[in-house]
């Protein structure tokens, strides 16, 4: 969903080139903006400020809005349960989990709140209720690790919510938008699991607090005008979908304060008119430029900020405002690596591009392997999976056996070498029948793996804390 602007720069003397790239609202004097420079510099910042948030409104408007959008999950305040997992079919969420069977869930939280009530699940079955806002903080877990697998009703309320806490209600998760999501995790422990899977998620229900409380709704929310979302999203109107995005969102750190008083000075911001079109020709190169590095230093914190082991790039991106402090290229790091990852308390991504050495993995050139010593597979306590997407749009790539990943629910089905190791096969083609059951189906190009771990454990060895702990994956290697 990043931008692409070389061809337009080119085309800077023709303001509708850029004007349809960016399409900022503008104050009616073009003389009260900043500098050219500093208006370069609010550009950039805006941009990896926003770039989540805009997201995040594109994913929304897929899942609750555009019935047509071949995406969509169920209206606001309503649950959409899937029973299957996601694959290459499934393209709205770059590097989508393909192991725990989803349920989606996006919430208006205008007119009031909403109640979410969990069944009890088996002891040994993880599963968790991730709970994010619109700025892509992750504000609250219900599940496995966070709250345990017993029945429970759970309590979400908008920033402005005041009321009282109904008996019954275990915890209240406070959201600083409007508008919110809650994605659901159930683990599936194989193909002839999936009606267990089915019966925990048929016990998940959304209520609005009213009808849990058996009471008249309230008064309803202003319909709202929301405005269409298409494939060039990103590349057209970039900021007046982070204007309407932002009049559901008001600042609740110095941070944002900060962030978007600079936007304002350029006439970005919830109730902006304007359009870029009518700013100085100097004003509008500057604002691509600034997006265009951005974009840059987004891609850069993803090359060279993430720590690093084997090869492989372990990310701590995600959390709740406070883990966030204002970091906004860490956000946008985290929405462009993969969009709702979890706290690393919950899950901790490992993300695959290359070999030790740092050669680029690539499955048209080479065929590779991945071992882990007898005893060293990533410790857990739910358990672990390694996904493989493409390496151009990081979405599950079509493959002959419809494999998409490879977990620790597999293991008894997995061959181990004579020393009790274990060794995956990551390749475009059949390693041979003999070891296809440690086959994992490469793309004919560049690969992109992420080793996800559930539920960590916290005790040696341990991923934890990210990029200190005591355990770490072992290199992909070129297969012998």
């Amino acid at each position: 969903m990043l931008m692409r602007f070389d061809y337009l720069l080119k085309q800077a003397s023709g303001s509708l080139a850029l004007a349809t790239l960016v399409a900022v609202t503008a104050p009616a004097m073009a003389e009260d903006w900043p500098g050219i420079l500093e208006t370069k510099s609010i550009a950039e910042e805006g941009y990896v400020y926003g770039l989540p948030i805009v997201m995040n409104y594109a994913i929304m408007y897929d899942y609750a809005i555009d019935r047509e959008s071949g995406q969509f999950k169920a209206p606001f305040n309503q649950i959409k349960n899937e029973a299957r997992v996601y694959t290459y079919k499934d393209t709205t969420i770059i590097s989508p989990n393909s192991d725990t069977p989803y349920s989606v869930a996006s919430l208006d939280l205008r007119a009031e709140p909403v109640v979410l009530s969990v069944p009890a699940v088996e002891r040994n079955r993880y599963y968790s209720v991730q709970l994010i806002d619109g700025n892509t903080y992750n504000y609250g877990y219900i599940g496995s690790r966070a709250t345990g697998n017993d029945v429970g009703d759970y309590m979400v309320v908008g920033p402005d919510w005041k009321g009282e806490t109904p008996d019954g209600i275990k915890q209240v998760f406070q959201s600083s938008t409007q508008f919110s999501l809650a994605v659901y995790r159930t683990q599936l422990f194989g193909s002839d699991d999936m009606r267990n899977v089915e019966k925990v998620q048929a016990g998940y229900k959304v209520s609005t607090l009213s009808k849990y409380l058996g009471k008249p709704s309230p008064a309803q929310a202003p319909a709202v005008d929301f405005p269409k979302v298409d494939k060039d999203l990103v590349k057209t109107n970039f900021f007046e979908y982070l204007d309407f995005a932002l009049q559901f969102a008001p600042a609740t750190t110095p941070a944002e304060a900060e962030i978007r008083a600079k936007l304002a000075s350029i006439g970005v911001g919830p109730g902006k008119s304007f359009q870029f079109k009518e700013l100085p020709l100097g004003h509008r190169i500057e604002i691509a430029l600034g997006m265009r590095d951005g974009e840059a230093k987004v891609k850069e914190y993803l090359g060279q900020k993430l720590f690093k082991a084997n090869g492989w790039s372990v990310s701590d991106l995600w959390g709740d405002a406070s883990f966030i402090d204002g970091d906004w290229v860490k956000r946008a790091a985290g929405a462009s690596a993969g969009i709702f990852g979890n706290d690393a308390a919950e899950a901790v991504y490992i993300l695959g591009r290359n070999t030790a050495n740092g050669d680029e993995l690539d499955g048209s050139k080479q065929d590779y392997t991945l071992t882990f010593a007898a005893g060293s597979l990533p410790p857990v306590n739910a358990f672990w999976s390694l996904t493989m997407y493409d390496g151009k749009t990081q979405l599950l790539i079509k493959n002959p056996i419809n494999r998409y990943l490879i977990n620790s629910p597999m293991l008894p089905d997995l061959k181990k070498n004579a020393d009790g190791s274990l060794t995956l096969r990551i390749q475009k083609d059949s390693p041979g029948k003999e070891r296809e059951s440690n086959w994992l189906p490469a793309p004919d190009g560049p690969i992109y793996l992420a080793l996800r771990m559930y539920w960590p454990k916290t005790e040696t060895p341990s991923i934890l804390p990210v990029g200190k702990g005591s355990w770490q994956p072992p290199a992909l290697e070129v297969a012998q």
